[in-house]
């Protein structure tokens, strides 16, 4: 298994493709790609449709998909608010490819049983099967997607974002092959030889105790230990330090623990989820999570510090494993609120993944959200960046 990214910046997709099709060839050298993933800034939007022809034109890309993206990642750097295209490629021996597409919005009912997805899907269960998924955000049902995929292979890494650069009905792209459409998802399901490891830097840190929720209604956390929500955050920003009570005022999130098995939850094993609204006169608050009673929850905070400590605790750990010595190329689903909106600086979650796994070509794009696991479940997210890392199964 051999993987090569690169990323170009010219002014013409033309010019864009040829580089990076130069690029690609001289890092596989005479190793054909057996799949091909693009992103494209919006700056091309009018050349959107002659982008495989021109690659086909210039090499065999194999098994070709992508989409559009507010920002690019390619070769291990980012360019956002300008020109760019990456090409990742990966020759694959031994792994079996499925390409797929739904146009997201007729979905099977959600109480058929997983082999009714599958068929729906055209997928069958495979030993190590793991998906990479790009969808458009204004006609992907993205938890209900989600949540069957997990129930029809229960047991596969699931990654990927939301197409980024446009705005409703103006046109995001998905690249399926020479097919080119504007809404639903893309879809690469990869079994055989080879295993995806999978990092969500959600970019928080916790504060204060663990809760168990005792009251709640749907999205709406009424009690956590038998007290009002309110009261709870009122002793957090008492006894905060001054940095942290300004966090608290801005950057406030609530984790969600997913696993019901797991007592105690570390930083990583919640879902990061935003607190949409306060009813003050009952202390309770609103989340944009659906809620059980006798889950764990904990108040989590995010800014440009924490997020980078995040990425990098999530990183440092991963790299320690022994499996991560045999990564040979790596996905990176960021969202469009992280990169310089956030670290005021290029190349920050990228550059932080080089360094700490030293040449693994990686790509990638910005996002309208980012689809990754925490807690053993597939989920949307926000302000997260997502890594999937591939590898061989046989190594």
């Amino acid at each position: 298994m051999k993987w090569a990214s690169t990323l170009s910046t010219k002014d013409s997709i033309e010019d864009c493709v040829q580089e990076a099709v130069k690029n690609i060839k001289q890092d596989l050298g005479d190793l054909d790609p057996d799949l091909t993933t693009v992103f494209v800034s919006p700056h091309f939007k009018d050349d959107y449709s002659k982008i495989p022809s021109l690659i086909r034109g210039a090499m065999k890309p194999g098994t070709l998909f992508g989409c559009s993206g507010g920002g690019i990642i390619g070769g291990g750097s980012e360019a956002e608010q300008q020109p760019a295209f990456s090409m990742t490629c990966g020759h694959l021996p031994g792994v079996n490819i499925n390409l797929f597409y739904s146009d997201g919005m007729e979905l099977p009912d959600q109480d058929t049983g997983p082999q009714v997805w599958r068929d729906w899907l055209k997928v069958p269960l495979e030993e190590n099967l793991h998906f990479i998924l790009l969808a458009d955000p204004f006609s992907f049902r993205g938890e209900e997607f989600l949540t069957a995929m997990d129930f029809a292979y229960p047991k596969s890494r699931k990654i990927g974002g939301l197409a980024s650069g446009a705005n409703q009905g103006s046109g995001n792209v998905l690249y399926k092959g020479d097919e080119i459409f504007n809404n639903g998802l893309v879809g690469v399901a990869l079994s055989g030889n080879i295993e995806v490891d999978t990092i969500v830097a959600q970019g928080c840190r916790p504060i204060g105790q663990v809760h168990t929720i005792t009251k709640c209604q749907a999205t709406f956390l009424q009690e956590i230990d038998k007290q009002p929500p309110f009261k709870i955050l009122e002793e957090l920003i008492e006894n905060a330090n001054d940095y942290d009570r300004q966090l608290i005022q801005k950057s406030l999130f609530l984790g969600v623990e997913m696993n019901p098995l797991d007592g105690d939850p570390k930083q990583g094993d919640f879902l990061i989820r935003n607190i949409m609204g306060l009813d003050r006169a009952s202390g309770a608050i609103s989340i944009g999570a659906y809620l059980r009673e006798g889950q764990l929850v904990q108040f989590h905070l995010r800014d440009k510090l924490l997020s980078a400590e995040d990425l990098e605790m999530l990183l440092d750990d991963y790299a320690l494993l022994e499996k991560s010595k045999n990564a040979s190329g790596a996905l990176l689903f960021s969202c469009l609120g992280r990169g310089q909106y956030l670290y005021e600086t290029q190349n920050h979650d990228s550059n932080m993944f080089s360094g700490k796994l030293k040449d693994v070509p990686i790509g990638g794009f910005f996002c309208n959200g980012e689809i990754g696991p925490v807690g053993g479940a597939t989920y949307l997210h926000g302000y997260t960046s997502s890594f999937g890392i591939f590898r061989s199964a046989e190594d």
